[in-house]
């Protein structure tokens, strides 16, 4: 614990996993520009976060491309965030939150922010799915309803990953998506064109389509 806390704890380090927390891979040049330093210094932390194993490196041709190790390490920086995120008793009621973050975003895979929250209330309201603490189950009526959606049955299971969990959302406070089912409606949302992601950000943006989309399927006002 002691070391992968010590890991993340240095300001660098932390910008640069925050900012692979949309899923992309980026290089070690956008990860320094990202975190405000010089690319020397960049490479000497990305060497001692890919040796920790919290991230990945892909080599295409004569670049090498950093991403988050797997989906566990993107919710245990998500949880980081939500803890730090908590207000101070004596200085202010709610946390300094980018409205467009606050309204759409990506966590790793899956959406979040008001929107992926809207929609896991949407699910569990229409009785497509039941949510725990820890985990979460699709129902017959469920499948029936992810089918007419797009998603036709259980994508296929990889590792010990979660086919459906809540994932507590840093900004809402509430649970949104993640897991198997998480990935497979974001990626849905962004075939139909219903969002549409930002290049230096983790924001996305609903696209009219979209609005209208989730209005009709899924009765979201956004």
């Amino acid at each position: 614990m002691a070391e992968v806390a010590a890991l993340i704890a240095d300001p660098g380090r932390a910008n640069m996993l925050a900012a692979l927390l949309d899923g992309r891979a980026l290089t070690a040049t956008e990860l320094a520009f990202t975190a405000g330093i010089a690319p020397a210094t960049a490479s000497g932390h990305l060497a001692k976060l890919v040796d920790g194993r919290l991230l990945g490196l892909a080599r295409q041709g004569r670049h090498r491309y950093f991403r988050l190790a797997s989906p566990e390490v993107a919710r245990m920086l998500e949880g980081i965030l939500v803890f730090a995120g908590a207000p101070a008793p004596a200085r202010r009621v709610t946390p300094r939150i980018d409205p467009a973050l606050r309204e759409a975003r990506t966590c790793y895979d899956h959406l979040a922010g008001r929107l992926a929250v809207s929609l896991a209330d949407a699910l569990v309201a229409r009785g497509a799915i039941q949510l725990t603490e820890e985990a979460g189950e699709v129902t017959p009526a469920g499948h029936s309803l992810l089918a007419e959606f797009g998603i036709a049955q259980e994508p296929v299971r990889t590792g010990r990953r979660l086919f459906c969990r809540p994932c507590l959302d840093w900004s809402e406070r509430r649970p949104h998506l993640a897991g198997i089912l998480g990935a497979a409606l974001c990626t849905r949302c962004e075939d139909l064109g219903w969002i549409a992601r930002s290049r230096d950000s983790r924001a996305v943006t609903v696209t009219e389509a979209g609005r209208a989309g989730f209005r009709e399927r899924f009765g979201i006002a956004l």
